[in-house]
């Protein structure tokens, strides 16, 4: 059974390559990344909202969304 993001890879792709061309240094958002996906890997282990998309693929979503669309960021 192969399951399906609900993201086509070459968007995923795209996201990642915008995500590192605004960083200043890719080791820091590689571990930023896998700093959010690892929280909320956690943060949503009793609230499955989407199983099938792995916490690495929705941190990098989120982070491209908060790039492209800093207001959706609330402080």
């Amino acid at each position: 059974m192969v399951r399906h993001s609900p993201f086509d890879s070459n968007q995923i792709m795209r996201r990642t390559e915008d995500l590192i061309d605004a960083a200043s240094n890719r080791y820091r958002i590689t571990v930023q990344v896998a700093s959010r996906a690892q929280r909320r890997r956690y943060e949503d282990f009793d609230a499955l909202d989407d199983p099938k998309m792995k916490p690495v693929l929705r941190a990098i979503i989120e982070m491209s969304d908060e790039l492209t669309q800093p207001e959706i960021i609330g402080e």
